[in-house]
């Protein structure tokens, strides 16, 4: 019989407050797996910025994805440019890409002529409510990673989201390209919370 034995993190509750243990978890997972990516939702830089702290002289490599220009505003990109900006400077890529589990199907389901539900929605909804929305943030930013090439589809990532803001779930990913969605394997959870 072959098996091993991992700790999961459970937080009591979802949100910002848990970001800084979630970033000591991802660390801590990655060294012990040997993974050398950890890739990370920010939206203004905040959680970003904390990842990054806590990866310092480890030579794990920081992958950022953010939200799309125009998200919160058309044209607009949330990323505060000053922390991109040194983020960048210290070697983190910082990926901004089409949300894969929604993009041009949301606006199609917001539309008031044509409206309803879209199938990529549904995966979206499936992860955030039978396990956790940090969950389908950490899904969506290692395909938008893949997407854009900055990971590979055969070695094993590190990827933590949150549920409004910050880091509360973390999970290993095996990448996949977003074409290729079912090639995704989430393959360990490290820490979510236990209440939505």
């Amino acid at each position: 019989m072959a098996y091993c034995e991992k700790k999961t993190y459970y937080f009591d509750k979802p949100g910002a407050e848990n970001s800084r243990d979630a970033a000591q978890f991802a660390v801590g997972r990655a060294r012990e797996s040997g993974i050398k990516t950890i890739i990370v939702a920010s939206t203004s830089g905040a959680t970003a910025e904390l990842f990054h702290a806590a990866m310092k002289g480890t030579g794990l490599k920081l992958i950022v994805v953010s939200h799309v220009f125009g998200f919160g505003k058309p044209g607009e990109w949330e990323f505060d440019s000053g922390i991109a900006a040194r983020l960048r400077d210290e070697g983190v890529t910082i990926v901004t890409g089409t949300h894969a589990l929604s993009g041009l199907e949301r606006a199609i389901s917001r539309s008031a002529k044509l409206g309803g539900s879209s199938r990529t929605e549904v995966v979206a909804e499936t992860l955030r409510r039978t396990i956790a929305i940090g969950l389908k943030v950490a899904v969506e930013c290692v395909l938008i990673a893949a997407d854009q090439g900055v990971v590979g589809v055969s070695e094993e990532v590190i990827a933590a989201g949150g549920t409004a803001s910050g880091a509360d779930t973390v999970c290993v990913i095996r990448p996949a390209n977003t074409a290729n969605f079912f090639d995704l394997q989430v393959r360990e959870i490290v820490a979510m919370p236990r209440n939505r």
